[in-house]
């Protein structure tokens, strides 16, 4: 998922060589624009991306988020295996409770993020980066010394994101279950829209509420259908990948690929709150004497003090124009309207509050570190 103006506009148009989600015709129906996002043919826009980012900041939307990756791990060392691939402490997990994480590779960069789901005992979900799905795989493949059963089930699942202050009113009617007693990163199976055995999630990644909708191939057409429909009193539309986008930045939330990657420090990247070092994992030690040792650099927010759009890319610099860093995701903030952007800076320059300035082309414009997150509903 990089800023419209970057990751959205530069793919390959060889619609043969992309995959579907088992809802891109009915996008297209839609009158979607259409584009490659790892791999996939999938929906950036429909109306527009401030209508479609303020329609789930009001109300309630919905994004087909199928090319996301699910992985199944099972059996008697699936918590063994998890515990040693992944940053967060996946024991304090219980059945009904999601969790989120990081894979940490072995040179003290990140592999991919992910959310962790404990569905019974000895079963857990795993759900990554589209863009990741293979690279994940084999990479805990790789590390799977302790027998656990790996299944992949990317291609057999679909996943709705149901998002907005409406979703719970919007979508009460579709499940025999109190989708309000739904906590944060927490879910159930059950009912949903016809079908059973449906993962209802109070997961997301707008920052505005609702869940996600775990499901098969063939059961999401159904879905999709009676989610629009029980939602139209509430004004919810179907939103694409772009808005998404600005919805995530606004409330600083990472993407992988642009503010986290293969190099990036979790520790500098703020993600030290899903790093517990109250057990052993891959490279821990590494990451343990990091922390001891300080850290260079963090990943902050900041807003420009000016009118401006900041881009993926752009340096971030001092007053005389020494470059002190780069914006790694940047848009103009439909909510707030202003710029706003994430990057990495040195620690001395982090605090809240500090002055910097965001090359735009031949200008510097200023712009000042502010606390995460950028939008307060």
């Amino acid at each position: 998922m990089t800023h419209i103006n970057s990751k959205f506009t530069y793919f390959a148009t060889k619609s043969n060589a992309m995959k579907n989600t088992a809802l891109t015709s009915t996008h297209e129906a839609l009158g979607a624009k259409m584009v490659e996002f790892a791999g996939y043919k999938m929906p950036v826009q429909y109306e527009g991306i401030t209508a479609e980012h303020d329609t789930v900041r009001n109300n309630v939307g919905v994004f087909d988020v199928s090319h996301m990756g699910e992985f199944l791990i099972e059996g008697e060392n699936a918590l063994d295996l998890i515990q040693y691939i992944s940053s967060n402490d996946a024991s304090k997990l219980t059945i009904g409770k999601a969790q989120y994480s990081y894979l940490p590779n072995d040179n003290g960069g990140i592999v991919d993020d992910l959310i962790i789901y404990k569905i019974k005992e000895n079963t857990y979900l795993l759900v990554v980066n589209a863009s990741n799905i293979e690279k994940d795989w084999n990479w805990i493949s790789s590390k799977n010394t302790f027998g656990a059963n790996m299944r992949n089930l990317s291609d057999d699942y679909s996943l709705l994101a149901i998002q907005g202050p409406k979703a719970v009113e919007a979508m009460q009617s579709l499940s025999s279950h109190d989708l309000s007693e739904i906590k944060f990163y927490n879910f159930i199976i059950g009912d949903f829209a016809g079908i059973e055995h449906v993962i209802i999630s109070a997961t997301g990644y707008t920052g505005s509420g609702g869940f996600e909708i775990y499901c098969k191939n063939n059961e999401v057409e159904q879905i999709w259908h009676k989610v629009l429909e029980a939602g139209a009193d509430f004004g919810i539309k179907p939103i694409g990948l772009a808005a998404r986008d600005t919805l995530r930045l606004e409330m600083g939330y990472c993407l992988y690929g642009n503010d986290i990657d293969e190099t990036t420090s979790p520790l500098e990247a703020g993600l030290g709150w899903v790093t517990k070092f109250t057990k052993t994992f891959n490279n821990s030690k590494a990451l343990e004497n990091e922390k001891a040792k300080g850290l260079a650099q963090k990943l902050v927010g900041f807003e420009l003090d000016e009118r401006g759009i900041p881009r993926q890319g752009y340096d971030i610099v001092d007053g005389n124009g020494n470059k002190l860093g780069r914006v790694t995701s940047g848009t103009m903030s439909p909510s707030l309207q202003k710029g706003i952007g994430l990057g990495y800076v040195p620690k001395v320059v982090s605090a809240v509050g500090s002055k910097i300035y965001i090359q735009v082309r031949k200008k510097a414009i200023p712009a000042t570190v502010i606390k995460l997150p950028f939008y307060k509903s």
